[in-house]
This record gives C-alpha cells, structure tokens and sequence, in this order.
C-alpha cells in the first residue's frame, strides 16, 4: 500500500453524494430476496455481479430499480442502511449526507414512512455507536411527473424533522431542471435544502438550469461543467459545490478512462469539488476506493486530497460549529 493510500484510508472524511440503493451488495440482495420470498432473474451472486456491465444511465438504472424490489419492510431498510454505516465507520467517514428514493419504493406500495423509520434508525444507531454524524436527503425521480413529486413532499413533510432536503436524481436526458422548477421552489419555502443531478449525462445548460431555476445548494456530479468556461467561472465564483463520482463516472461512461477524469482540471480552475460513492455496491468501490483510484489515475498529492476532503466539509449541511470542528480534526490529522 502506497503511503498516500494510508494517508487517504485514515483520514477523516465526509460524504455527500451516497444513494442508499446503491449500496445493496448482491450478497445482501440475495438475503433480502430470501427473507420476503422474491424470486430472482439471477441463480447467484456472481450472476448479479455479471450483470452490472453498464452501457450508460439508463441500463444502470434498469438494473438498480430491479434490486431495490428486495426491500419491503423497516427492517429491511434499516439493515442496506447499517451495513453501509458499518463501511463508511471502517474508512473513517464522520459524516454522511444520504440521498434515498422514496417513489421508487411507495409505487411498489410500501409506505413512506417504512422506508425513513428503517433508515433513521440506523442513522441514529451509527451516531452513538461510532459518531458518525448525517443528513438525510430524499430524491424525486426526475423521469416521474412533476405531480409525482408534489405527491411526495406531501408524504415527507409530517417527517420533516429527520430530512435536510431534497435532490433530483434518475435519468438525466429529456429531463431537465426545469421541469421541477415549482416543486423546489415549495421546498426551499419550507426552509429546506435543494441539491440536484445536473451535467453528468444532461448537458451544461441544466447545470445553469439548477443554479438559476431550483436555486440549489450543491450540484451533483456536475462534470459536464467544464465545457463552458462561463458557467465554470459562474460556479467558481459562487464557491458551488460539485459532488463528484469518479468510478461511478467510469463505469457508467461519462468518462473512458480515469486517466481523463476533469478532477484535476475542476480543482485546478477552482472548482469546490468533492469525491463521492454514488452507487458504490454497483460502481466498484466505496469513499476510500474512488479517492484511491483518482488519486493514481490523476497523480493527485496530499495537498489535492487535503483540499478534496476539506471541500467536503464546507459543501455539507452541518452547522457551523460542527463544520469548524471537522476541518480542526483534519488539520490535526494532516499535520501529525
């Protein structure tokens, strides 16, 4: 192990880009099937692991809304959220911000409020067992009617206390920003955060379009930024976070290689970029893994990931004080 690899996996980290779908390991899937008698198109694990060969977005998501059917009851949401608590304490995550996908679970019929107990519950678990402190952060699917999510801000609010915002996820083409514009708008009325998907297969103008329009907080993934050194300069000035994924970006091809991974660029123009797990169970690799693999593939140094990790924290909805104690804690970390 390099020494920078040492230096990545013991650093103290915050994660901000983690859909808790996308953490169910295909060992997990399996059980879960089991559990609540589904039948599977797959006879085994290595079958399942087969089958993530991803083309782009769309197949992606095909499998991933096929694996979420597994999960029916708290219990169930609760374990996919305790395993992957169980990951990010032994790599040294303090904090996440956890995205999660309620219509994609109450239109198979499974009541919102089974889906946030079951991830609450682990959420506070992992506080007073290992301190990892979090935000919990629902989606709205952006390829579902704008009616679908006014639907679901209706089913969220009487839990509005365990949530810190709303993002925008699912299939990025044909759906822009826009089309969401009055549901947002209703959100930040409540005095709720707006984060969105936006330049990871859509183009640069939905990046402009979740700036101007839902007025978000952090754009998530973003990279589709950096073709137009307007709206670059627009995000740098701004000190907008992007919540970059870069195995995530590999193997759904938005970028071929790592070597070519805009990370570098991003930081080098001035970027507040961040590096997320996305999907990890279904992208390969976890926090630790994707900085590892972008930190090889880009020549990154401590000084890139110092920045990455402290962008982290000023990108999440902690309070201040707490913001201010995390970067203490990296500064203590880097300078010993």
């Amino acid at each position: 192990m390099s020494d920078l690899h040492e230096f990545i996996d013991a650093a103290p980290k915050v994660e901000l880009h983690l859909h808790i779908e996308g953490s169910l390991e295909p060992a997990m899937l399996f059980d879960l099937a089991q559990r609540n008698g589904i039948d599977l198109p797959f006879d085994s694990v290595e079958a399942v692991r087969a089958a993530y060969d991803f083309g782009n977005l769309q197949d992606f998501l095909d499998i991933y809304y096929q694996g979420m059917n597994v999960l029916r009851s708290e219990r169930d949401f609760y374990d996919l959220t305790w395993a992957y608590l169980e990951r990010a304490a032994a790599q040294n995550i303090v904090h996440t911000e956890i995205f999660f996908d309620p219509q994609g679970h109450t239109e198979r019929g499974i009541a919102f409020e089974t889906v946030i107990d079951g991830i609450h519950a682990a959420l506070t678990e992992a506080r007073a067992r290992f301190g990892i402190s979090s935000r919990l952060i629902p989606c709205f699917l952006r390829h579902l009617s704008e009616a679908s999510a006014f639907a679901t801000l209706e089913q969220a609010l009487p839990h509005r206390d365990r949530i810190a915002g709303f993002g925008l996820d699912s299939s990025e083409r044909g759906h822009p920003p826009s089309k969401f514009e009055r549901v947002f708008a209703r959100v930040r009325d409540l005095g709720l955060r707006v984060v969105a998907h936006a330049g990871e297969e859509g183009p640069p103008e939905y990046v402009r379009e979740a700036l101007d329009l839902l007025r978000v907080d952090r754009i998530d993934h973003g990279n589709r930024s950096l073709e137009d050194l307007d709206l670059v300069a627009r995000l740098v000035a701004a000190g907008m976070p992007l919540t970059v994924c870069p195995l995530s970006n590999l193997k759904l091809c938005v970028v071929g290689d790592l070597h070519a991974h805009p990370l570098r660029r991003m930081l080098d123009l001035g970027l507040k970029a961040t590096v997320n797990s996305d999907d990890p169970s279904y992208f390969g690799g976890y926090l630790n893994e994707n900085l590892r693999a972008v930190a090889d593939a880009l020549e990154l140094d401590r000084g890139h990931i110092l920045t990455l990790l402290g962008n982290a924290i000023d990108a999440s909805f902690l309070a201040e004080p707490d913001r201010r104690d995390l970067h203490a804690r990296l500064a203590e970390y880097a300078a010993a």
